[in-house]
This record gives C-alpha cells, structure tokens and sequence, in this order.
C-alpha cells in the first residue's frame, strides 16, 4: 500500500490507541509513505521513533514527522502558495 504523506494522519487514525511501538511498527510493515524526495516504509519510521507507546494517533504521526528529513517534504523555505 502506498500513501502520500498528506494522507498519513488519517491512515493513521484507524488504529486503537494507547499503542505500543512495536505492534503499531508491525501493522504499518507493508505501507510506503511517498515523500518529495523518494519514499520510506511507514513500519520502519515507526518502529525507530523514540517513544514506546502513542497515546494517539497525533503521538504517531508526530513521531514519524520527527524521523523525516527536512527534504521529505519538499525545497526548504518554499510553500505551496508561492507563485
């Protein structure tokens, strides 16, 4: 399965919260997070977060946007509404 990194929060969402690093990491393993630069499997992100355990499935997605480069998610310093 393969997600934009947008939809991430949302994917997210569908899990039971607390969860357990581990057990989340492992429910993730077949999910590719398409980034701006290339793609990097959800599981892995997960399962090298700091945390042990996520309260929510904001903890989750925080975690995993702690893990990105700054490049993931395109040009530093440029947005979207620029033009």
């Amino acid at each position: 399965m393969e997600l934009e990194l947008a939809e991430l929060g949302e994917y997210l969402e569908q899990f039971d919260y607390p969860a357990e690093r581990d057990g989340l990491a492992t429910a993730c393993e077949g999910v590719e997070v398409q980034l701006a630069e290339g793609e990097r499997n959800l599981g892995d992100l997960l399962a090298d977060a700091s945390a042990d355990r996520f309260e929510s499935a904001d903890d989750a997605y925080t975690a995993v946007q702690n893990d990105l480069p700054r490049e993931a998610v395109g040009e530093p310093y440029q947005s979207e509404g620029e033009g």
